[in-house]
């Protein structure tokens, strides 16, 4: 289905969602195309007013030259220099709806007039959602102090096919939408893998026997947090149906305390989608085009930061930071489960020792250990990430590089490590339910039949290892499922 956009608020994380991840197409209305041509005017006639207003890139040059005014004869010419060496960026490329994403969120400049940009290049970038293959834009290398590295190449087929005209190549390598296309495609991968944390951990719950009064309902208003109620909500959903015979005494720490972990996944994710929301409908240009009012009746055009998005990468970085907790978690249940001594299942939650190593490992003990590796790279990826210099600037004007990018980066590995380690907790959990011989809550038992569909039980030795890549990807595919 064809989404119709007419104002910037129209893209936001559903459009995303619809755009980025299922593909669907879009179409710039005609009141805002209207609105566009009318903006494109009224900005032509405030160039051409005397005296001509100091615009950058527009009636200046560009960069470190932006104090030379242009003459009238010289802004066409300007306008039209195909210079992309910029474009210096390379290596692994970012996944096709991320860079769907950012060609949405490119189109929030123009569908108020703010880019002042000409209706023809409003409607190329929206084609450019209509189904075909998309340029190649790297991940890496991407430390400039806006995001002209990764939209150069993004837009550079687009600008060959036109003579471009005044303010149309800043209007399409300027502002900040790739930060804002990062953090939304983070969020929604959040939502997933905290739906899947839920399960995981409401299995391994079940498996552990942990008594459930460490997630009853009085706990939603006694510690008085939606987020946390949230996530003590979603692991009861799963646990309705619980089996008896649990312990009678508190389990460990790393099972009472799911809820208030998983609380703070759930307020990291309410950031990065508050940070989506606002990004996707901010008007980042510069210079920004202020349409017409009473007081400027031509409009006006100022130069801003707006393309430095300062509030992307905390929320990146605090869902990195989150999913290397969990991980933690998932490392410790583990450990815990595979402990008869605390766990009180049988010892390696295998039948017979006959296949075990001369430590008594059976070959799920030795899951754990590639848990910690994991948890170890999560960690590494979950550092706080800090505004870069650009050194190579020297004396010029972009001396503060931009940041989403290694954020994303950073918190894609640490969702990754969390899926497998996620993928290793649950086959360990669904282990303890064969070996004891008891069903999974009505809810879950879809999800153990999931797991057993990859790695099957476990009843004599065998290399675990391809299995469990599989089922990693297994749960990495439900996180990017359109």
């Amino acid at each position: 289905m064809t989404i119709e956009l007419t104002a910037r608020g129209d893209i936001n994380l559903d459009t995303v969602f619809r755009v980025a991840w299922r593909k669907e197409p879009v179409r710039i209305s005609d009141k805002a195309m209207q609105r566009i041509a009318a903006c494109r005017a009224s900005f032509l006639r405030l160039i051409e007013s005397e005296p001509p207003p100091i615009i950058y890139g527009v009636t200046t040059a560009m960069g470190e030259l932006a104090s030379r005014k242009l003459e009238r004869d010289e802004r066409d010419r300007h306008a039209r220099i195909k210079a992309f060496a910029a474009a210096t960026s390379f290596g692994e490329p970012l996944p096709e709806r991320v860079v769907r994403a950012i060609v949405l969120a490119r189109l929030t400049n123009f569908i108020e007039g703010n880019a002042a940009t000409s209706p023809r290049i409003a409607e190329a970038v929206a084609a450019m959602l209509d189904g075909g293959p998309m340029p190649i834009v790297p991940s890496q290398g991407q430390g400039g102090a806006g995001e002209i590295l990764a939209l150069y190449p993004l837009f550079a087929a687009l600008s060959t096919r036109f003579d471009l005209e005044v303010k149309e190549r800043g209007s399409l390598i300027n502002g900040s939408p790739c930060a804002a296309a990062l953090v939304a495609d983070a969020a929604l991968a959040a939502r997933r893998r905290i739906q899947m944390a839920h399960k995981v951990f409401a299995l391994s719950i079940e498996a552990f026997r942990a008594p459930l009064e460490h997630y009853d309902a009085a706990l939603d208003g006694l510690w008085g947090d939606e987020q946390e109620a949230a996530a003590l909500q979603g692991l009861r959903e799963f646990l309705v149906g619980a089996g008896d015979g649990r312990r009678n005494y508190q389990a460990p720490v790393s099972y009472r305390i799911v809820p208030r972990v998983l609380g703070q996944a759930h307020r990291a994710l309410s950031g990065a989608e508050r940070a989506a929301t606002v990004s996707l409908a901010s008007i980042s240009d510069n210079p920004v085009y202020v349409p017409p009012d009473e007081a400027h009746p031509l409009g006006r055009c100022i130069s801003t930061g707006g393309y430095h998005n300062a509030m992307a990468t905390p929320a990146l970085d605090d869902l990195a930071a989150i999913w290397a907790d969990i991980c933690l978690l998932c490392d410790r249940h583990a450990s815990k489960l595979l402990n008869g001594k605390v766990s009180l299942l049988p010892d390696l939650l295998m039948a017979d020792r006959h296949w075990a190593d001369s430590d008594g490992h059976g070959n799920v003990g030795y899951v754990p250990m590639a848990i910690t590796g994991y948890l170890e790279q999560a960690k590494l990826a979950a550092q706080r990430t800090f505004i870069p210099g650009t050194e190579s600037a020297g004396a010029g004007q972009d001396d503060v590089a931009t940041t989403a990018f290694l954020a994303w980066t950073k918190e894609a590995a640490a969702g990754r490590c969390l899926d497998a380690a996620m993928a290793m907790l649950a086959m360990i959990a669904s282990q303890a339910l064969y070996v004891t011989g008891r069903e999974a809550p009505p809810a879950l038992r879809p999800f153990v039949a999931d797991i057993r569909a990859i790695v099957p039980p476990v009843r004599d030795d065998r290399v675990l290892g391809p299995e469990l890549a599989r089922f990693s990807e297994w749960f990495t595919g439900k996180v990017f499922e359109a």
